[in-house]
């Protein structure tokens, strides 16, 4: 007896997906499909799981942090938004009539934009054949996090001389984590001679799909001030949250 397939579009899809090994795309795309989604599991070696609810990766402007709302409100000229996502932040954009262009190494994530009426292209940051300028950079939710650890600053910095216009601006997000470290005293007891305490791993697993470990960097501000005066930047802190996180600014010298 031939064995039966299915003839439903989305479930042929979803198959597929827990073949892809992207389980931000795919929970953005089932969010996106359905209005429902599972759960969406981060994992690392330094902390317990946590769990990113995929309804939130759809926030509207007014659902936004105040960080968020202010580098948006920030953003001119022609924007690239990085490690889009669901395309939020560039919907928010777009409904202040400013251009911009998203980019997401997720092709899930890239169709659910391109359906959602973003223009998003299936770009690694890294990627040197995307040569395209821009005024702005949108790096948001933890956006030092793609630089991965200490050891690739000179190569984010270098890749943002190519992405900036003239006059040209970043604007990206991050927290301190050196509130981990905070005894009940209120004294950080970090040690100097271990790796930097922002080097995170992180693993992501949606349903049946499971990613590949990757490296996640949470820089606080004098770090990243020092390796962007290194490398030929300013940065200048823009605005601070409520829980050692801040919106900073980085401009070429």
């Amino acid at each position: 007896m031939p064995k039966r397939t299915s003839n439903n579009p989305y479930l042929c899809v979803m198959k597929q997906i827990l073949r892809s090994g992207d389980p931000m795309g795919a929970a953005i795309y089932d969010y996106h499909k359905t209005g429902k989604a599972g759960k969406l599991v981060v994992r690392s070696s330094m902390f317990d799981d946590d769990e990113i609810p995929v309804k939130d990766l759809f926030r509207s402007f007014d659902d936004m942090p105040y960080l968020e709302k202010l580098a948006l409100q920030s953003a001119a000229g022609r924007i690239l938004d990085v490690g889009a996502g669901s395309g939020c932040h560039s919907l928010a954009l777009k409904s202040m009539g400013k251009e911009s262009v998203a980019i997401d190494i997720s092709a899930l994530s890239v169709e659910v934009m391109r359906d959602r009426g973003v223009d998003a292209r299936c770009v690694n940051f890294y990627d040197d054949s995307f040569t395209e300028k821009f005024d702005t950079i949108l790096m948001l939710m933890n956006g030092t996090g793609i630089i991965g650890n200490l050891d690739n600053m000179p190569a984010f910095f270098s890749r943002l001389k190519t992405l900036l216009n003239p006059g040209g601006s970043v604007l990206i997000d991050s927290s301190d984590l050196r509130y981990l470290y905070e005894d009940e005293d209120g004294v950080f007891e970090i040690d100097l001679a271990d790796d930097y305490y922002g080097q995170v791993d992180y693993q992501m697993v949606y349903k049946d799909v499971i990613g590949e470990p990757f490296n996640w960097l949470y820089a606080d501000f004098e770090t990243l001030a020092y390796h962007a005066e290194e490398a030929g930047f300013k940065a200048e802190i823009v605005a601070e949250g409520d829980h050692y996180d801040y919106l900073a600014r980085l401009t070429s010298l």
